[in-house]
């Protein structure tokens, strides 16, 4: 795949890039290696002011940032830009709170003092989507500088322009020469890049093919990997639920980014009193909304990131058509210039479809009539995704179910899925491995070595 922008709104390339040779990897390489020499020595107050000062080039130049983002992958501006702040809020909490998570923790054994020590390891390579082009980096990139490791980011190759730009952040913000890089790489140039043996680590946010792919090669050469790959969200809304809330959240939580967010709400469980209510509402609420430019304040759904994309769910609506699945409202291409998705709802989805199992990466909604929680929760821990979920009620008997027994890294009562730095981050089964955000996510990274003084 070519490294070049692509404007999903107009289809016209704004500009390509020619990606680096093997010499100018290994060069990068190099140059990570000796930044964490330097990095790791700085004390962690000093990581924290240049931390400090990423967060604030974050903020003061979120709506150009943000520009670029919309150009790139398509999501709204508003979204973009609140997106960058984001990404100012996580540099801001790693540079707070990045020295109690990685103080040593004193253990009384029978040794005079024993106690767990956090390290950093190295170079780490992060292999990044282009869903959410600098927050999904800098969830990433934050935790492992402000531990003492280097990254080396792989991005996708439809934002080269974001990739580029985070790294020109890092240096401006003052960390050392090499701290965090940018390679303009394909894909097929990832496996040489790991078996590097300079590089100790890696992380990937992606596809389970892709993530496979690097869980393989990492195995091979036992170096530590965390990954966060698809997810097919339950969302379950039940009697006692506020249903204009559960509807509005709902309708948020399976369009945002266009509908293209691994932690969207994307199979809705509804209980069958309340059924008929909730498809109504939700239909009215889709329908609501506005399809169009991406850089208007008043869209609020923007194109799909490109052609691949558009196509593949377009087949993915057409074969549960064919299935027996019934359009309650849109799901279905727009027309014309762009790659413009209809925001939709699908219901009557059978077991035999593949849209059952699979994930739908884009605006339309799965319908699931159920008799009680039980059902909810047996069909939703069906899938062979673990990412996060929700349910909406306000019985504690059901939330305390739904917590206990929903196969999911996370479950939100009566709110939507999302990333906060202060919480872990991760799923199970084939949504992946490992946590990043909060003390996990520094510490994914370290060496948690043993200290034992007799």
């Amino acid at each position: 795949m070519a490294i070049q922008t692509q404007n999903p709104a107009t289809e016209e390339i704004i500009k390509t890039f020619e990606p680096h040779s093997d010499a100018q990897v290994d060069l990068a390489i190099a140059k990570s290696v000796v930044a964490h020499q330097e990095l790791r020595n700085w004390p962690i107050e000093e990581r924290a002011k240049h931390m400090r000062a990423a967060a604030k080039i974050l903020r003061d130049e979120a709506e150009g940032l943000a520009k670029i983002i919309t150009l790139e992958m398509g999501k709204t501006y508003l979204a973009a830009i609140a997106e960058v702040k984001k990404c100012a809020v996580g540099a801001e909490y790693y540079a707070d709170k990045a020295s109690e998570h990685l103080s040593d923790e004193i253990v009384k054994t029978e040794a005079k003092k024993s106690y767990r020590k956090y390290l950093p390891l190295g170079p780490v390579l992060a292999v990044m989507p282009w869903n959410y082009p600098i927050w999904q980096v800098i969830r990433f990139a934050a935790p492992a500088l402000m531990a003492g490791n280097t990254g080396l980011l792989k991005h996708a190759s439809n934002v080269p322009q974001c990739a580029l730009y985070i790294e020109d952040i890092f240096k401006r913000a003052g960390f050392p020469d090499g701290a965090f890089q940018t390679l303009l790489v394909g894909g097929a140039k990832v496996e040489r890049i790991l078996r590097d043996e300079r590089v100790r680590a890696a992380t990937l946010t992606g596809s389970e093919p892709a993530g496979a792919s690097v869980a393989s090669i990492c195995g091979e050469e036992i170096k530590p990997t965390v990954l966060e790959l698809g997810g097919s969200d339950a969302f379950i809304i039940m009697p006692s639920a506020d249903i204009e809330k559960a509807v509005e959240t709902g309708t948020t939580a399976r369009t945002q980014n266009n509908g293209q967010s691994c932690i969207a709400a994307k199979r809705f469980f509804v209980h069958t009193d309340i059924y008929e209510d909730v498809k109504a509402r939700m239909k009215a609420s889709f329908e609501a909304l506005k399809v169009g430019d991406p850089m208007k304040k008043d869209t609020d759904i923007g194109p799909l990131v490109n052609k691949g994309s558009y196509e593949e769910i377009s087949a993915q609506v057409d074969n549960a058509l064919k299935d027996g699945a019934i359009r309650v409202t849109g799901a279905e291409k727009r027309g014309g210039k762009g790659f413009f998705f209809t925001p939709g709802i699908l219901e009557n989805i059978s077991k035999d479809s593949k849209a059952y199992h699979e994930e739908i990466f884009g605006p339309v909604a799965l319908l699931f009539k159920v008799q009680n929680l039980d059902e909810a929760i047996t069909i939703a821990n069906s899938s062979p995704f673990g990412l996060s979920s929700a349910i909406f009620t306000n019985e504690a008997d059901e939330q305390e179910k739904a917590i206990n027994e929903l196969e999911a890294g996370g479950t939100f009562v009566n709110a939507m899925s999302g990333s906060n730095p202060h919480l872990p981050f991760g799923g199970i089964k084939r949504s992946g491995y490992g946590r990043e955000l909060a003390a996990e996510g520094i510490r994914a990274f370290c060496n948690i070595k043993t200290v034992y003084i007799a």
